[in-house]
């Protein structure tokens, strides 16, 4: 595939002084030492990534760049001056901004106060409503985004709220601007759209600090690429001198084949369906879904951004209000559907959003994923902390969980391994049946590789497994089904091992000839 973004020409002139430089850098939560004497320069006009396991340090390097994070040891300069304290607010006026992975946005105020938050004209102290409008269409033509720019942004999907987290960036007129996971949540198109304004940037002497764990993407826009491991840097090369394998075993330490894991052999077709839905609609844009999952058996929903998948999800679990249609599980009409009844019935959902619907972040994760499953540790209403420990740490092992240290709190641990956590939630009851809503959204290569080795597992445990991920071939490579998914129906069933993601596209994109047939 063709760069995006070409490397400076070396030798044609002198090294740039680096527009940050950090010496010997260390950083510790806790126990845990995040970052080990780090060392890195980034150069204006420059795309330099940062790739590595989740927990091995780049979103906490990139956090104390943008002063999010205070340093406990080493030198960070800017512009060749050290600095002293270090926070968001100093960081801003040297002209360094951040789009974290973690949304930060204000949820009552609207998608154009979010962006130009902070930067508001004021009159003696008082703030002036309007005259952001150009501002703010001039933002929306750089970034290639079009929102609305009264709406607020609680009323926003993920993908939507991450483009108003970049546009926020945009706002702030940053030279140094580092971009955490800034594709998690968004499609195809909009992602070439975001390497497109990122090469824009670079092409106006601006530094991109990209995080990311698409290492295609990293390979394709970046300029130089630092790898890091267990909170080390291993080496900073140019991209050009770099592969998907070389990148792989120096994020590890090891070689490891970028495949699936394999699948568990066909599902007997004579089983009676562990979950059967009929017809199923919702106040939440679900019209008429239809679909079945047996025991041991993995069924993906395959759907395009805004075609109501994790509608469907949510409805069978009982987070959204069904109006129509049934839900069977284990031969029994699941008879207005709350989570709770969920819970207890033997169906559990880890949802997309992590944070908003998932975590609670300030509490140890211990109790994050016990939270649901008190009354199972309970001896007349009261919680034995003993058992719940023991129940916890014992799935922790199982999970690989890293630093495998239960009582440490939520938020000081990688997103793969708050991801870990959250499958761990759903699965300390032992469910029957489990939904999985973009379960490796935001992760590394190896945290993925792990979760979809947990997803086979489970399958082979007699588990039946909904699976709904935004990257196709995740469904391709696991799913032993899939349902496609248009405008809050089911519009075909197609079998991954006899198809191409070419032809579920083009069936998503022309899906009423589809209607109801195997692809």
């Amino acid at each position: 595939m063709e760069r995006i973004v070409n490397a400076p020409a070396q030798g044609s002139g002198p090294v740039p002084r680096p527009v940050v430089e950090l010496r010997g850098v260390s950083k510790w939560f806790g126990g845990t030492h995040a970052l080990d004497d780090v060392s890195l320069t980034l150069l204006p006009g420059e795309v330099h990534a940062l790739v590595g396991e989740n927990g091995a340090g780049k979103s906490t390097l990139g956090k104390i760049i943008a002063g999010v994070y205070q340093r406990d040891g080493g030198v960070l300069a800017v512009d060749g001056e050290e600095t002293g304290r270090w926070d968001p607010a100093r960081a801003g006026r040297r002209g360094i901004a951040m789009i974290a992975q973690e949304l930060a946005l204000v949820p009552e105020l609207t998608v154009e106060q979010n962006v130009f938050l902070g930067r508001e004209r004021a009159l003696a102290g008082v703030l002036r409503r309007g005259g952001t409008e150009d501002a703010f269409g001039r933002i929306c033509d750089l970034a290639g985004f079009r929102l609305p720019p009264h709406r607020r942004v609680r009323e926003l999907g993920i993908a939507d709220q991450q483009k108003v987290e970049i546009m926020r960036s945009l706002a702030r007129d940053a030279r140094v601007v580092v971009m955490d996971e800034p594709t998690s949540s968004l499609t195809a198109h909009e992602t070439e759209q975001l390497h497109r304004l990122i090469a824009t940037l670079r092409d106006q002497g601006r530094t991109v600090v990209y995080v990311s764990h698409f290492l295609d993407a990293v390979l394709r826009v970046a300029d130089r690429i630092s790898v890091m491991r267990d909170g080390g840097l291993v080496r900073t090369g140019h991209a050009r001198d770099e592969t998907k394998t070389s990148l792989i075993e120096g994020m590890l330490g090891r070689s490891l084949a970028v495949t699936f894991p394999e699948r568990t052999g066909p599902v007997d077709a004579s089983l009676e369906p562990v979950l059967d839905v009929a017809h199923l609609a919702t106040d939440h844009g679900v019209v008429d879904a239809s679909l079945s999952v047996r025991p041991g058996e993995i069924v993906g929903l395959i759907g395009l951004v805004g075609s109501r998948r994790s509608e469907i999800a949510r409805a069978i679990y009982g987070a959204d209000r069904v109006t129509g249609g049934t839900v069977t599980f284990r031969g029994t009409e699941h008879r207005r559907p709350r989570p709770w009844r969920s819970i207890e019935a033997g169906l559990a959902m880890v949802p997309e959003d992590r944070h908003g619907q998932g975590l609670v972040l300030e509490r140890p994760i211990r109790e994050n994923i016990a939270l649901t499953h008190a009354s199972r540790f309970a001896t007349a209403g009261v919680i034995s902390r003993r058992r719940e420990r023991a129940a916890v740490n014992e799935l922790a092992e199982r999970l690989a969980l890293r630093p495998a240290r239960t009582e440490l709190e939520t938020s000081g641990f990688s997103g793969g391994n708050q991801q870990k956590a959250l499958i761990g939630k759903a699965l300390l009851g032992d469910p029957a049946f489990v939904i999985l809503d973009e379960p490796t959204r935001g992760v590394d290569i190896g945290a993925k590789y792990a979760i979809h080795e947990l997803i086979v597992a489970l399958a082979r445990q007699g588990v039946g497994v909904l699976l709904i991920s935004s990257e196709h071939e995740e469904i391709m490579g696991l799913a032993h089904r899939a349902y496609l998914v248009r405008d809050g129906r089911t519009v075909a069933e197609v079998v991954p091992e006899r198809t191409t993601v070419d032809r579920i596209l083009t069936a998503l994109f022309e899906a009423d000839q589809h209607q109801g047939a195997p692809l």
